[in-house]
């Protein structure tokens, strides 16, 4: 299920504010349509938004009218930072906009046209590389999913937050393609509720077995003996191990620690931020609070009542099993283990 098409200079985005009642197409001619819907998570997912602004960005570029270089970059850097500036805390965002910028710097004596043509292919490789790594996410993590398991997994980190087959639903899928009998259990996520609305929709059309429950029903489950292991993907990963994911992802993380239930994070290479020494250095994006007094439309807190909305939290490294990623799983000392993955990436050793 690929929540995203770039064809013909358009943009086509599933809108996932619509999901689970309607499958509507979003389409995006211009690169601020594409940070608006980043923005407003008509498109979501770390590698997704990155795919997404990667698009965007050329759509931008292939709208600069001039034949001035120095004018047409300088454009190209306001175009790359107002689409970085839609959400703060997915590193893959900022990843694959840079990509595409550098990719430009690196062949700025072409023409205009053959630069942006270059730098569409790589837009395009960076929606391929993703298809790719998310199987090999899958094939590494799927070894340490059990035929019998039942799995715990927060948001959605699925085939419509990348650019198909999904991360922690791609060990998920890994499992099940090889034959284990697995059941996932999906926490709602409020208040976007990802996990009730995307990630059991996902699961559905797959034929695997789903179970939601509200986000506070999850230590019921694991002190039970319910559960067998938690998955959930990323949106940053800093060079320690530490992880930004979706909020509430912190305390199931510690509930898993209490219950001694393995607790694995799943996300590509693209997602680690070899450049931040731990998570309090990350950011953490503040949403709408509309998000939480209403549920699609209708309002469920006292009108004018004081609201916060954190749309992520950072789980420490000490509260994670393993690391799932495209170059193999990295478990802790996860400052060593990190390190060393960053050394195979500048060395070419992969």
């Amino acid at each position: 299920m690929r929540p995203l098409y770039f064809e013909n200079g358009v943009l086509r985005l599933i809108d996932q504010t619509k999901l689970p009642e309607s499958t509507v197409w979003h389409e995006c001619c211009s690169y601020d349509q594409v940070a608006k819907a980043i923005k407003d998570m008509i498109i979501r997912g770390a590698p997704a938004i990155g795919a997404a602004a990667a698009y965007g960005t050329v759509l931008g570029m292939s709208a600069i009218k001039t034949k001035d270089k120095t004018f047409f970059f300088d454009e190209v850097k306001r175009i790359a930072d107002e689409i970085k500036n839609t959400r703060p805390t997915a590193v893959n965002l900022f990843w694959a906009v840079d990509r595409i910028v550098d990719k430009a710097y690196e062949n700025r004596e072409e023409s205009i046209e053959k630069i942006i043509e270059i730098a569409l292919a790589e837009a395009q490789r960076i929606d391929e590389e993703d298809v790719k790594s998310n199987r090999k996410i899958g094939e590494f993590g799927g070894e340490l999913i059990h035929s019998g398991d039942t799995i715990l997994t927060h948001c959605n980190a699925g085939s419509l937050a990348t650019c198909d087959y999904g991360t922690a639903l791609g060990m998920v899928r890994a499992a099940h393609d090889a034959g284990k009998q697995v059941h996932v259990f999906a926490c709602e996520t409020r208040p976007f509720l990802q996990g009730a609305r995307l990630t059991a929709y996902e699961l559905m059309k797959d034929g695997i077995p789903v179970t939601v429950i509200c986000d506070n029903m999850a230590g019921y489950f694991m002190y039970t003996q319910q559960i067998s292991c938690c998955i959930v993907g990323a949106d940053r990963i800093v060079s320690n191990g530490d992880t930004a994911n979706k909020i509430g992802t912190y305390s199931i993380a510690v509930l898993a620690k209490e219950n001694n239930i393995p607790f694995y994070v799943a996300a590509p290479v693209s997602t680690i931020d070899f450049r931040i020494c731990c998570g309090s250095r990350i950011p953490i994006e503040e949403r709408d609070p509309h998000e939480v007094t209403h549920i699609r439309g209708c309002r469920i807190v006292p009108d004018g009542v004081n609201v916060r909305n954190p749309a992520f939290d950072v789980t420490p490294n000490r509260y994670i099993t393993a690391i799932i990623t495209d170059m193999g799983i990295l478990y802790p000392p996860f400052s060593k283990s990190i390190q060393k993955l960053g050394e195979r990436l500048n060395g070419g050793g992969v």
